[in-house]
Formats: C-alpha cells, sequence, structure tokens
C-alpha cells in the first residue's frame, strides 16, 4: 500500500496511491484519521485498506501538490556517516555507536516541489536516503524485535548547506535551512517491504548517477539504530528514521558540485519509488 501526503484545493489531505492516481482517505475516514501521523498511530492501515478497496482514484498526482510523507512528525532523526565509502570520503574516525542530528518538519519539502538553494550560501548539496517510518512506538527497543516497529519506507534527500554544517561540530543549522530536505513521493507500508529485504539507494542529479548502494553497506543497520536511538529517546508513531547516505556527495567530489537553480535530483529507492525535485533559488 502507498500512502501519499497532499494539497488539494487548499486543503490538506492524504490517501491511496493508485496507478496515476489517488483514492482521497480524509473525507471517507473523517476526523478519526485526519492525517498519515494519526493512522499509523491508531494501527489503521487495514482500516484504509476497506475504505480503498473498489474504489476509484479521486484526484490525479499530477493534480496536486505532494506534500512531504509524514508532514508533522513529532521527531526527525537522521543518521551521519552511515555508509562507510561516505565515513572514507569524509575523512572522519570511525565510531561505535551512529552520528545523529536532527531536522525540523519545517526543513522539509514533497515530490515535485523546489529545494531551495539560500540566499547565504552557494554550497547546497545533495545526499540520497532511505526514510524508516516508525509504525509502533517504543522504548529500548531490542534489534530483533525492532522489524515489528516499522510501518514503513520513503526516499529522503538530506540537502544539506555545507558551509554552515562545517561552520561548527554541531551540523544543525547546515542541515535545517528552510525547503531544503525532500520527503516522498509516498510511503509504501512495510507488509510490502518484508523485514532483512536488502534495499538498493540511487541518488542522480540532472539524470546522472552520483550515488548507489544498498543496504548491505550500511555501518548501522536498521534495527541498530532503532535500537540506539530508543535506548535514549521513546519512539512514537510517524517519528522518521533518515538512515544515511553512501559516498558520492557533491562536496568530497573534485571539483565539488553544487546543486543550482534548474538542477533536478532524483532519489531513487527499490521497491518505494523515485523522489524528484527541481532546485530554485530562495
Amino acid at each position: 500500500m502507498k500512502l501519499a501526503s497532499y494539497m488539494h484545493q487548499n486543503a490538506a489531505c492524504y490517501g491511496l496511491v493508485e496507478g496515476d492516481g489517488i483514492i482521497d482517505l480524509s473525507s471517507r475516514l473523517g476526523a478519526r484519521y485526519p492525517d498519515i501521523k494519526t493512522l499509523i498511530a491508531h494501527d489503521g492501515f487495514e482500516v484504509a485498506r476497506k475504505a480503498g478497496a473498489g474504489q476509484k482514484a479521486d484526484v490525479k498526482l499530477a493534480d496536486v501538490k505532494l506534500l512531504p510523507t509524514i508532514p508533522n512528525p513529532g521527531k526527525i532523526f537522521c543518521i551521519g556517516l552511515n555508509y562507510e565509502d561516505h565515513r572514507k570520503e569524509t575523512k572522519r574516525e570511525k565510531t561505535e555507536a551512529p552520528a545523529v542530528f536532527v531536522r525540523f518538519p519545517e526543513s522539509q519539502v514533497g515530490h515535485g516541489q523546489p529545494i531551495l538553494r539560500p540566499r547565504e550560501s552557494i554550497k547546497l548539496d545533495f545526499e540520497g536516503e532511505i526514510a524508516v517510518i516508525i509504525g509502533k512506538g517504543g522504548r529500548r527497543i531490542s534489534e530483533a524485535d525492532s522489524w515489528d516497529h516499522i510501518c514503513g519506507y520513503s526516499c529522503y534527500n538530506d540537502g544539506s548547506v555545507r558551509d554552515w554544517q562545517w561552520a561548527t561540530t554541531q551540523w544543525t543549522a547546515g542541515k535545517n535551512f528552510a525547503a531544503t530536505g525532500g520527503f516522498g513521493p509516498w510511503m509504501v507500508t512495510s507488509d510490502e517491504i518484508p523485514a532483512h529485504t536488502e534495499l538498493t539507494l540511487i541518488t542522480r542529479l540532472n539524470g546522472v548517477e552520483m550515488q548507489h548502494t544498498t543496504t548491505e553497506f550500511m555501518v548501522h543497520s536498521i534495527p541498530k539504530l532503532i535500537a540506539h536511538l530508543s535506548t535514549w529517546v521513546p519512539l512514537a508513531p510517524g517519528d522518521v528514521i533518515v538512515s544515511g547516505t553512501p559516498g558520492g556527495v557533491g562536496a568530497r567530489r573534485e571539483p565539488p558540485v553544487w546543486m543550482k537553480p534548474g538542477d533536478v535530483v532524483e532519489v531513487e529507492v527499490s521497491g518505494v519509488g523515485v523522489l524528484s525535485n527541481p532546485i530554485s533559488d530562495d
């Protein structure tokens, strides 16, 4: 099942993606399930399936503005240096624990919406990643149990304003400029991507492949990330784990490759789809 958040006729909606259309769930499920986050929290996937069964699409994908898959997550955890080739290209030391930083919901845009290069920098970089969406919350979740806490997957572009990121030892500023993180186009529920599935991640800039890896090459696996994060903070339904980018980022190329207005960046995750965002100036 694919679930997408979108704007239509000035209203925030969500629904089931079927082909090139969307079956609106907002009107069918009413106030009890006003958005995807609430649907997840109330274990409403079966309700959503029944509501959409046999229905025709209410709107075309081309006729709506897609929002970040989860527009209102309580927490967005981003994992740094989680592929060995990226760690090596940054010349950073290995660490026993994952490097964790956070994003704010306001820094995200949906599929097809422009990622904005801020006025304060031209060093806007791409980072293709796999987003893991928490379905069942919990504290001190074991690696063995972690798969039961995942409700779906999406694509993510952790757009980075590098000079602001590198200005201090803390990365928060460079990772949270408005409209720099792409999230979408939708969530594919975990029943369609079973536990232990090896996912392929590809990033393209203007059609040219820049990054290519699989989850086999993660330094810290998805179960380890869930176990680590839930040790120090309770995870909640709708929380998002942006699981790390592989080698090939623009900043580490010779010469560096920065995203600029007119560019189009794509992040593809096997079993999920392709997130595409044009680049514009803020």
